[in-house]
């Protein structure tokens, strides 16, 4: 038996590979950090050979530095991060533009004119997703659009599209697929059928060639070229990051529930196989897909995504100079007793679930001569919090549950003041497990499920152990009263740019 399962774990700033072994347990890591592109306010892009060649650099190295042979791995498994959207040449394999990143806002205005052409309903029924830049329908429109040639090359079938794993796939194998939960991203997948929508792809004129092959999440998708590693490896795991998380948490069963404090911040509450429309404004989407043919059994998630999480302290870090490494934030933070009166909303590009206001901005209030940047340090790190509490209260109302735990990963999630403030201000014990990279390791058991290098779920939710448990410790009029000037300064930092 293959004594590893590798993870490849493609993130918004960098690209990262995990050795995982038989127990759940990282052997080895190699990460390595990529450029980021902002060439106008509220646009970011990446190049896509950065993506494709920070990752392979990571996945080589570490087998190199662990002395692993591709013979000792059982499958690679791949999470991404969504919705942002590659366009490349089918022959040359070269991608026509850069990448457009799942922050980037440029297609507000056309998400504007869908809704004020009446397609917002449309769009929520078939996909479960609002009408909203961050996903990628919009974004590959806009490359169609506004790439010279690149709408005639789409319709001679010159091009193909794809998310960051779809992507890398053709890079390591020559395939052109993707998996449910990040097609379930893109606004032109129609959920409930699984299949690629033809109203949706013609309502933003997209030809159908376009489109990767949709293939289950566990299930042997391609094999990788066997010069990249010295042998083929299966690919046998695709996700997205977030579902994967879900899936690495042991979120298996309805009711479950997990955050991640990554660049952004994401909710993902397990509806099962019932696909649960919001009418609160949070995204139904595709969880995962196990099995194939009618063996297969896809699973839903509520959604609340928080465009502005750990990016805040790196924008701490890099932007304002007060701290030199984000490790730095807890301490500066708790240098003072509380924030001083300073409210922080992150909406440096708008404000995602339950606001969906693509014209917020970023906003701090409430200082006074005697705020420092430790105050700033501390509302950063409460607005974080402050985000993730609205996404819980709108998914409350949706699914009508009442939830009792929430499990907690990313890199924020070893904050110990944060995820103490978090189970105060949501008044709901937050558990922290053993392995807070879940991303990749909900990745890798996917991979691992389908080539038997675990047996079952019920295996994996065995290996999941709890690290610390935060039990919520404030009055609840102190908790409405934050929660009541928070919801304040949301509203003074929207519908900023006009």
């Amino acid at each position: 038996m293959s004594k590893f399962i590798l993870a490849i774990d493609q993130g918004t700033t960098s690209s990262r590979a995990i050795l995982y072994n038989h127990a759940g347990q990282i052997h080895g890591t190699a990460q390595q950090e990529y450029p980021q592109i902002f060439p106008a306010p509220a646009w970011v892009e990446h190049n896509a050979n950065d993506i494709w060649h920070s990752q392979l650099a990571v996945a080589q190295q570490v087998l190199k530095d662990h002395n692993v042979s591709a013979s000792n791995i059982a499958a690679i498994g791949i999470t991404n991060q969504r919705e942002t959207t590659v366009l490349w040449d089918r022959t040359t394999g070269e991608p026509i533009a850069n990448a457009i990143v799942w922050q980037d806002r440029r297609t507000a205005a056309l998400c504007d004119q869908l809704r004020a052409d009446g397609k917002a309903e449309l769009f929520q029924q078939k996909t479960g997703l609002v009408l909203d830049a961050y996903f990628s329908g919009t974004k590959l429109k806009w490359l169609l659009d506004n790439v010279p040639g690149a709408s005639a090359k789409a319709e001679r079938g010159e091009l193909a599209f794809g998310t960051v794993d779809s992507w890398l796939i053709f890079k390591l194998s020559g395939k052109h697929v993707t998996d449910t939960s990040n097609a379930s991203r893109t606004l032109l997948f129609n959920i409930h059928s699984k299949q690629w929508d033809d109203e949706l792809l013609g309502l933003l004129n997209i030809p159908r060639s376009l489109l990767p092959e949709v293939v289950a999440s566990s299930g042997i998708a391609a094999h990788t070229h066997a010069k990249l590693f010295g042998a083929p490896i299966a690919i046998a795991g695709i996700a997205g990051d977030q579902q994967a998380a879900t899936f690495g948490q042991a979120c298996h069963k309805p009711g479950m529930a997990k955050n991640t404090y990554g660049t952004g911040c994401f909710m993902l509450l397990n509806t099962g196989d019932q696909a649960i429309t919001s009418s609160n404004n949070l995204l139904t989407t595709i969880g995962w897909t196990l099995g194939a043919g009618n063996a297969a059994r896809t699973d839903y998630m509520l959604e609340g995504s928080v465009f502005m999480a750990g990016a805040i302290i790196k924008w701490l870090r890099d932007g304002l100079g007060i701290i030199k490494n984000s490790n730095e934030v807890e301490a500066l933070a708790t240098s003072v007793p509380d924030n001083g009166g300073v409210v922080f909303v992150p909406a440096f590009s708008g404000l995602g679930a339950p606001y969906w206001d693509a014209y917020a901005r970023g906003t701090i209030i409430g200082m006074t001569r005697g705020s420092t940047k430790a105050h700033i340090a501390r509302a950063a790190l409460e607005s974080i919090a402050y985000q993730t509490v609205d996404l819980m209260q709108a998914m409350q109302k949706d699914a009508i549950i009442s939830l009792h735990e929430l499990r907690v990963d990313g890199g924020a999630a070893r904050n110990d003041l944060l995820m103490q403030f978090q189970a105060d201000i949501l008044n709901v014990p937050v558990v922290r497990p053993i392995v807070t990279e879940t991303t990749a390791l909900g990745a890798a058991y996917l991979a691992g499920l389908a080539v038997s290098f675990w047996s079952s779920k019920e295996e994996i939710s065995a290996q999941w152990k709890m690290e610390k448990r935060f039990e919520p410790n404030m009055h609840q009029a102190e908790r409405e009263q934050r929660l009541h000037i928070w919801h304040r300064a949301v509203q003074r930092s929207q519908a900023w740019v006009e």
